[in-house]
């Protein structure tokens, strides 16, 4: 037999198209030949599976070998084409001697050695073959992985030598176990920060209403250190939320089986790329919004991103999703994340600071500033000023709410959306808002005079109302009073000032 087909996957956005890998040897001058558009990763490829053929202890046939990787216009990128190209060789050169392959799907990198080394995209690719109904041959590395699928049937191989084995009824690959990995709560705590009582409470309602957060104040206050207990405030994840989240890390192959259902924390470095944050390249793959999805993505000095890279979350912010488009392929990846941001409010960073050391030009303050569009901020749900800790506050030690004490409070804020409207206030629609923002005769006064006085956009009244919303709920109350848009005003009114 010169001709072996077997089955594999291609990752394409979050799915995993069905691919064909043909082997073809034909008598002529010894060539390996790669076609059906394999990228640089693909391959390279002949050179693994060439030396991991050999060190296998099996041998390399001196014929014309040809692979296609079909159809023929998907475009294949990762290198877990290894295995079934190799495996392809073994069985069209009869060293492999099975006939039926087509009720199993391979997906693994050869090492040189023969060694099978772990890929990404393997809970993809799991859930793509359950549905296929056909049985996963994967990296040992990647089984856990892969297992997270329900239903699956993950066939792990520690190198190639097993998996042919396995193929012809030697010594059978034994199934991985599906086992859900414990919940963990590694999230540091809201009571080690000192003070800073008012961003504490901004920090809740966001929390509660899945709202983003701007933190504007001098170095050293503790912007940092409030962002990063941000996520030990958010409910736990469900196991559907647990699993998307998974998915996407996945995909950027740097998914942990023991952070399953924790809240993703992204802190991108300021000198990230538009590709770095939002996704890219010439394969689409997930950028840090995406990896935040579920999660935080926690922005600090926010005026020193590229402003290019700041409008481009603009519709992620507004969709919950990011569709990168290339000319010859397009991917969707989900993107509903919490942003949290800090800044400081002047190029040097203390003004208004009781030192005076601020020594900046009203100019220069502008320009700063300036650096964040309108549109931008007119999407950001509340802003708040982080003030510089007093030294009374620092040496009387943790005082304040432990994060368990606020996501208390949080969760049942969540319980009364979900059983409400079914999602989280910073998700309602326009129609939605004129259901469920109904505002007492005080309230309503006290929001036109806002309107009028601070020359708010629609959008801003309409997330005034969902943030004076998840105040309310906070507060366990079904009709907004004043105090609850007043509230949300004087978060707005800042960010309106800014």
């Amino acid at each position: 037999m010169s001709l072996a087909v077997l089955r594999s996957r291609a990752l394409t956005g979050m799915t995993a198209l069905g691919v064909d890998v043909e082997v073809h040897l034909a008598p002529g001058l010894p060539a390996f030949n790669l076609v059906g558009l394999p990228d640089a990763e693909v391959r390279e490829a002949r050179d693994r599976v060439r030396a991991a053929i050999q060190n296998s202890r099996f041998d390399f046939p001196a014929r014309r070998i040809t692979v296609n990787l079909a159809p023929a216009d998907l475009p294949k990128g990762a290198g877990h084409f290894d295995l079934p190209i190799a495996l392809g060789i073994l069985i069209a050169s009869g060293q492999v001697p099975v006939k039926e392959t087509d009720r199993f799907e391979f997906a693994g990198e050869l090492s040189l050695t023969g060694e099978l080394r772990p890929i990404r995209g393997a809970l993809a690719i799991s859930l793509a073959a359950r549905k296929a109904e056909r049985s996963l041959v994967v990296p040992t590395g990647s089984a856990a992985e892969a297992a997270l699928c329900s239903g699956a049937e993950v066939l792990p191989a520690d190198n190639l030598l097993a998996v042919c084995a396995h193929l012809m009824g030697h010594a059978p690959l034994a199934p991985t176990v599906a086992a859900m990995p414990e919940r963990q709560t590694d999230y540091p705590d809201l009571s080690d920060v000192r003070g800073q009582a008012q961003a504490k409470r901004a920090l809740e309602v966001a929390a509660a209403g899945n709202h983003s957060l701007l933190m504007s104040g001098p170095p050293g206050t503790g912007k940092s250190m409030l962002a990063s207990r941000f996520p030990g405030l958010l409910p736990p994840m469900s196991n559907d939320e647990a699993f998307e989240a998974a998915a996407v890390q996945s995909l950027a192959g740097n998914f942990q089986p023991t952070r399953w259902a924790q809240r993703p924390y992204r802190f991108p470095h300021h000198s990230s790329s538009t590709a770095a944050l939002v996704g890219g390249g010439s394969v689409p793959r997930p950028g840090e919004i995406s990896l935040a999805h579920g999660g935080v993505l926690f922005l600090d000095e926010l005026p020193e991103f590229d402003r290019r890279v700041l409008e481009a979350l603009r519709e992620p912010l507004e969709t919950g999703s990011i569709c990168i488009s290339r000319a010859a392929r397009q991917a969707d990846f989900p993107a509903r994340f919490q942003l949290i941001a800090a800044m400081n409010p002047c190029p040097c960073g203390y003004q208004g600071h009781a030192s005076g050391k601020c020594r900046c030009t009203p100019d220069q303050v502008s320009r700063y500033r300036s650096k964040l569009s309108g549109p931008l901020l007119d999407r950001i749900d509340l802003m708040i000023d982080v003030p510089a800790v007093a030294e009374t506050d620092l040496r009387a030690g943790p005082t304040g709410e432990s994060s368990a004490a606020v996501r208390e409070r949080v969760e049942a804020a969540r319980q009364r959306q979900t059983h409400r409207q079914g999602c989280a206030n910073a998700q309602l629609s326009n129609a939605d808002i004129d259901s469920h923002c109904r505002l007492d005769t005080a309230a309503s006064q006290l929001l036109a005079q806002a309107m009028a006085r601070l020359n708010l956009s629609a959008r801003a009244y309409h997330r005034i109302l969902k943030v004076a919303r998840t105040i309310a709920d906070l507060a366990g109350q079904d009709t907004i009073a004043s105090a609850h848009v007043a509230e949300a005003i004087q978060y707005r009114r800042g960010l309106h000032e800014a």
